[in-house]
């Protein structure tokens, strides 16, 4: 059995790095700019990354007698945030590999052990959840390491230190995903992840609550004060956490403590054997039930009763509309095959559980953003430094739309996939087609952007002016950043995928990724030398005219020419 479970697994394997060998290649004779771009990008963010993290832990080394305490919190709290987004990363993309993939079904069919293909999906999907993160933590370690000077050999310690604790949120994460298909038609698994849900949020508001500073406590001693500071960081130094035993084997290591090192890195590695053994060897049948329940079932949250029991009555059972059709037939200025496109979209955006679930944990990121955002200004009077958070959380916001508009505008051209010919032949048109995507795309995005520059400007008490100018700006960046990701996508469309996360991962996508933060980047700084307001010393009408009028050139040039040459590519597209 054993002989025969690993010779698939070792085909498996085996195509798939041909596969992406050949799609390296591939890449490099599509434009040998795009590619040279898209390598110097990712070079400058790691340099980049490296000199912010270098300096930064260079400065708070420089605290007299706090650098080093200072330096292990954000450890340990930097790494326990990780852990959580980890879980949740390979949670949706775990789920979304062994029970929403043409081949993993195709797999299913086959005369492969069902151990078999749940551990090439699990190997798949740890690679796809994971690669972000040591992309961030490696220019943050070496920094750490060069600011500590440590020996040489804690950076392929280190290396062993991360690739073991990446393990155990993937192993969890691809038992919570086959848990989640098992019974996610249940009602009262439902309710109770509702409850959680609610707990959750109502525990992290508590958590986030700051404690009022007084003139009593500020005359204290500077570590009580610093104590107290730093109570609410607290959990990030339990011992049951993986992420503490790996930024404990971290910092022992680099401070010499090789023996404490060691024992956090067995920890790690006994863990991490276990689970991951028993998550390789015992997951078949589970795996199988959870996939077999998944293909029978209709709807994880609506039963069709009412025309069961139509059909038992030998009656016609008419469709019903549904809210999305109700909603969308108000907008009586739009054609009726625009409607028509536009239910279709919404509709299979609604029943992809991992765009969704994934537009959930995302909102949740920026729901813990605004209600810190009402605490942030407390303490600061001067007019500089609060226009100048003004633009970070400008800043912040545009990065969010970013986020957006590659992870889910991006992929929507190319998982029509091979129903495309039918969309084509129809007489909507693909031109039209395209520009229902982008208008459906851009007022979806307008309303988050809106929303979330308005609250975050009225909590951080900006006077009306900048509030209205801010949301003009986010206006022309959300219009510019969504024909941007539509017309990357029509121009490097991937029809052979159907999961979004495979697509966003391609050329494409990275290169919408890395265009959308350098127009982000050139914008947010257009903005601030055209900025009419006091406290800045540059303030001129020459200048405000020229950062206004250079952003709306480079929004125009970002935003329409690849729409353009979108629009030019579909009118000569071969179905």
């Amino acid at each position: 059995m054993t002989s025969t479970s690993a010779s698939p697994f070792q085909l498996l394997l085996r195509v798939n790095l041909l596969l992406g060998w050949r799609r390296l290649l591939a890449i490099r004779e599509q434009s040998h700019l795009l590619t040279s771009v898209i390598g110097l990008s990712m070079a400058g963010y790691l340099a980049l990354a490296f000199g912010i993290f270098y300096h930064g832990l260079k400065f708070v080394a420089h605290f007299p007698g706090l650098g080093t305490l200072l330096t292990e919190r954000l450890m340990y709290l930097l790494f326990a945030f990780l852990f959580v987004l980890l879980l949740f990363s390979n949670l949706i993309i775990s789920y979304t590999n062994l029970f929403r993939n043409r081949e993993a079904s195709f797999l299913l069919a086959l005369p492969i052990p069902n151990q078999t293909i749940f551990r090439w999906k699990f190997v798949e999907s740890t690679l796809l959840a994971s690669w972000a993160f040591l992309f961030l933590a490696a220019p943050l370690l070496v920094a750490y390491g060069l600011t500590r000077q440590v020996s040489w050999h804690f950076y392929p310690t280190v290396v062993v230190l991360l690739g073991l604790f990446i393990v155990l949120p993937a192993v969890a994460g691809a038992w919570l995903a086959i848990l989640v298909a098992r019974y996610l038609d249940r009602r009262l698994f439902q309710i109770t992840m509702l409850v959680l849900g609610l707990g959750l949020l109502a525990s992290v508001a508590l958590w986030l609550k700051p404690e009022p500073i007084t003139d009593e406590s500020l005359e204290t001693r500077v570590l009580t004060v610093l104590d107290r500071l730093l109570m609410k960081t607290n959990f990030a130094q339990f011992p049951l956490l993986p992420s503490y035993w790996l930024s404990a084997g971290v910092l022992n290591w680099s401070e010499g403590a090789l023996r404490a090192a060691g024992f956090f890195l067995l920890v790690l590695l006994s863990y991490s054997l276990f689970f991951g053994f028993l998550a390789l060897t015992g997951t078949a049948r589970v795996f199988y039930d959870a996939a077999s329940t998944m293909q029978s079932r209709g709807s994880a949250f609506f039963r069709w009763e009412w025309f069961r029991r139509q059909q038992r009555l030998d009656r016609p059972a008419p469709r019903p509309i549904g809210w999305v059709e109700q909603a969308v037939q108000h907008l009586t200025w739009l054609r009726p095959d625009v409607r028509a496109l536009a239910v279709k979209d919404l509709r299979t955006f609604w029943r992809d559980t991992t765009q969704w679930g994934q537009t959930i944990m995302l909102f949740g990121l920026l729901g813990a953003y605004v209600i810190n955002l009402r605490h942030f200004t407390h303490q600061l009077n001067s007019p500089f430094w609060t226009h100048l958070i003004a633009f970070l959380n400008l800043s912040a916001c545009s990065l969010n739309l970013a986020t957006l508009t590659t992870r889910f505008v991006y992929p929507q051209f190319s998982l029509e996939g091979k129903r495309l010919w039918i969309v084509g032949m129809a007489p909507l048109g693909l031109a039209r087609v395209v520009k229902t995507k982008f208008w459906l795309a851009s007022s979806a995005a307008l309303m988050v952007t809106l929303g979330l520059v308005g609250l975050s400007c009225h909590l951080l008490r900006m006077p009306a002016g900048q509030t209205l100018s801010f949301s003009g700006a986010i206006t022309v960046m959300t219009l510019s950043l969504t024909g941007l990701a539509v017309g990357l996508g029509v121009l490097y469309p991937n029809f052979k995928e159907d999961n979004p996360s495979k697509i966003v991962s391609g050329f494409g996508g990275t290169l919408c990724l890395v265009l959308s933060f350098f127009y982000i980047l050139g914008s947010v700084l257009l903005l601030a030398l055209g900025t009419p307001f006091e406290g800045f010393p540059w303030q001129s009408s020459q200048l405000m005219i020229s950062g206004w009028l250079g952003f709306v050139l480079l929004s125009f040039a970002v935003g329409w020419l690849p729409l353009r040459l979108a629009l030019r590519r579909v009118t000569q597209f071969e179905l």
